[in-house]
C-alpha cells in the first residue's frame, strides 16, 4: 500500500529490502510467493468477479461494493466478491475493526500487506508496505505509525485475527475461458510493485511482466496495494510482434475505499464478467474471452470523512498522510490510467 509517493513517472520502484533496513521498506521473504504458485492454486469459477483490493476500512465502500453486486445478482447468478488485501487500514476503532472484517470474510479474500503483519510477533516490517527508495521517509513514518495503531485493535480481537492471518496470499479464478490471478502486490511477492503503474510502463519491465504471465498461466493479473489505478495489455506468449503473439491484461484497481482519479472522489474496484457490467465503468475492454473494467465505487463521501476523522482527527498520522486524497482526491489523469503499455506516462501522484 502507497501513500504520497515521489517515484517518478516512467521509473521502475528500487527493489524493496528482503532483510533489513528502515521499518516500512522492507519486504519479508515469507512475502515472496513466485508467479508459479499462482499455476498451481485452487481453481475457483465464477461468472462474474468483483475484485476489490485497499477498502482500508471503509464502511461505506464496503456497502456500496455489496449494493453493486446484489444489484447484479438479481437478474442473473450472484457474481462472486474477492478482497485483494488492504480491506484494513483506517478501521482502528474496535466496532469498526469488527464489522469490516466480520463482512469480508463472508466473501472470498485474501492478505495484503496489512493483515499479513497482524499475525507477525515483532515489528521488524513496520506495515509491510515495502516503500521503494523514492517514498519520502515523513510518509513511511507514518505509516507504520498507522499500522501500530491498527494491530493493537486487531490483538483485541484474536478470534477475528486468527481467521485474517488464515488467508491466503494468492487466488486463482476461472471466468469463462479467462484465468485471472488475484494478487495483492505483484506475480511474486505480496508487497511487490511491478504493477504499480509506473512500472508496467517501464519497457525494462517488459521481460518479466511477459516471464510473469507464463509462470502464472494466467491471462489476466488483478492486482491492488500501489494505490494508483492502472489498466494495461502486455504481450505474454508468442512471438514478439508476430501475428502468434497473445496479449494478456494486468488491471491494479488503486483503491477501493479512496478517491484515484483527478475531479473524482470515488473509489474503484475491478469487474471480470461473461457480460458488460451493468454499472457506469471508467473503462471496459474486451479481454480473453470477458468483460475487464474497473468500476467506480462511489460510496457515501460524507459519511466516510466523517468516520475517518472520527478515527484520524486533524494532526494524526493518517490524517497527515490521506486526508488531503480523502477530501479531494488526487492529481491523477484517467488517462494515465487506462494507457496503453506503449504510450508515453505523464506526472501523477500516487497516494
Amino acid at each position: 500500500m502507497n501513500l504520497t509517493s515521489s517515484v517518478s513517472p516512467g521509473v521502475l520502484p528500487s527493489p524493496a529490502k528482503e532483510s533489513n533496513g528502515e521499518l516500512g521498506r522492507i519486504c519479508p521473504v515469507r512475502y515472496r510467493y513466485g508467479a508459479a504458485a499462482i499455476a498451481q492454486a485452487p481453481v475457483r469459477v465464477a461468472d462474474t468477479l468483483y475484485v476489490v483490493g485497499g477498502l482500508y476500512g471503509n464502511l461505506a465502500a464496503l456497502d456500496e461494493v455489496e449494493r453493486m453486486v446484489a444489484a447484479e445478482g438479481v437478474h442473473g447468478p450472484a457474481p462472486t466478491l474477492c478482497f485483494n488485501g488492504d480491506f484494513n487500514w483506517f478501521n482502528v476503532d474496535d466496532a469498526r475493526f469488527a464489522a469490516i472484517n466480520e463482512r469480508v470474510l463472508l466473501h472470498d479474500a485474501i492478505v495484503g500487506n496489512v493483515e499479513a503483519e497482524f499475525a507477525s510477533d515483532d515489528d521488524d516490517a513496520g506495515c509491510g508496505c515495502a516503500y521503494p527508495d523514492q517514498v519520502d521517509a515523513d510518509v513511511v513514518t507514518r505509516s507504520n505509525l498507522i499500522h501500530a495503531r491498527l494491530k493493537a485493535t486487531a490483538r483485541r480481537h484474536p478470534a477475528l485475527a486468527r481467521r485474517i492471518a488464515a488467508l491466503p496470499m494468492l487466488a486463482r479464478y476461472q471466468v469463462g475461458a479467462c484465468r485471472v490471478g488475484v494478487v495483492h502486490g505483484d506475480a511474486d511477492s505480496l508487497a511487490g510493485w511491478r504493477f504499480d503503474v509506473a512500472a508496467l510502463d517501464d519497457r525494462s519491465n517488459r521481460a518479466w511482466l511477459r516471464d510473469a504471465f507464463c509462470r502464472a498461466a494466467v491471462d489476466v493479473f488483478a492486482s491492488t496495494h500501489t494505490c494508483l489505478p492502472a489498466l494495461r495489455a502486455m504481450p505474454m506468449a508468442g512471438t514478439p510482434g508476430s501475428d502468434d503473439e497473445t496479449t494478456g491484461w494486468i488491471c491494479n484497481n488503486g483503491a477501493s475505499g479512496m478517491p484515484n482519479l483527478q475531479g473524482d472522489l470515488a473509489g474503484l474496484c475491478t469487474r471480470i464478467g461473461l457480460t458488460p457490467s451493468p454499472h457506469a465503468a471508467i473503462h471496459e475492454v474486451r479481454a480473453g474471452g470477458v468483460w475487464l473494467a474497473l468500476v467506480p465505487v462511489r460510496y457515501d463521501v460524507a459519511r466516510w470523512q466523517a468516520e475517518f476523522l472520527a478515527q484520524w482527527p486533524p494532526g494524526s498520522a493518517a490524517w497527515e498522510s490521506y486526508w488531503p486524497r480523502i477530501s479531494r482526491g488526487l492529481d491523477y489523469a484517467l488517462s494515465r490510467a487506462i494507457a496503453t503499455s506503449s504510450a508515453a506516462t505523464t506526472g501523477g501522484v500516487s497516494a
